[in-house]
């Protein structure tokens, strides 16, 4: 054999060992959205996947660390959905561009990947993913503080932090919502969200980001 050849084998071994990884996760991500993590089971997502129990553990020992090795891919790519939607915005943005674009883009993310809601706001996860999601719940809260400072500046930070937790914490009820439905009716709830959205900062930043805002009562 040929040094070439020697080198060839380890990579398509590795490279088939990466198909079979994204195999079991996409067959957990179905089963963990059918029937919640708690009742799931490696015999479950073994059988989604089309292999035997025994291969799935020659990659994961239990559910639960496919379930962390699943969360880890999905909020690493989270992280990058909510760098593009929290980015900074033009001053002359109206605000209903700015709204609309952001939830778009997290409503897309959660929508292509149901499982995320599934496995971060489930009842029984693992404790590492319960960490990493309070860790990006806390990232993301800064950076919507972040994007609230830049038009609302005279704002007492103990204001853009309460104002930060309503827009995260009606972001995640209207999310909810609209999981809940399909079709038309789920994008009537995601333009609800935005209008709630809208019309809870506009008050506070005017229609358009760079105007002065109005002082609280």
């Amino acid at each position: 054999m040929s040094d070439n050849q020697e080198k060839e084998q380890p990579r398509r071994r590795q490279a088939r060992g990466e198909r079979r990884i994204a195999q079991l996760l996409e067959a957990a991500a179905t089963v963990f959205c059918t029937t919640g993590y708690t009742a799931a089971s490696t015999n479950a997502i073994a059988r989604e996947a089309g292999v035997s129990p025994g291969t799935l553990y020659q990659f994961f020992p239990n559910k639960e660390a496919i379930a962390i090795e699943l969360g880890d891919r999905l909020m690493h790519e989270m992280r990058e959905t909510y760098g593009e939607a929290l980015a900074p915005v033009d001053p002359a943005t109206p605000l209903e561009e700015a709204v609309g674009a952001a939830v778009d883009r997290f409503i897309a993310f959660n929508c292509e990947h149901p499982v995320f809601f599934a496995l971060m706001h489930g009842p029984d996860i693992p404790g590492r993913i319960s960490e990493e999601h309070d860790a990006l719940h806390a990232t993301l809260l800064a950076r919507i503080e972040g994007l609230l400072s830049s038009f609302l500046p005279d704002a007492p930070p103990a204001d853009l932090a309460r104002t930060a937790n309503m827009c995260l914490g009606m972001y995640k009820a209207g999310l909810e919502l609209a999981l809940g439905h399909e079709g038309a009716e789920r994008d009537a709830y995601v333009q609800e969200l935005k209008n709630a959205l809208i019309r809870y900062l506009e008050p506070l930043v005017g229609d358009r980001l760079g105007r002065p805002a109005r002082t609280r009562s």
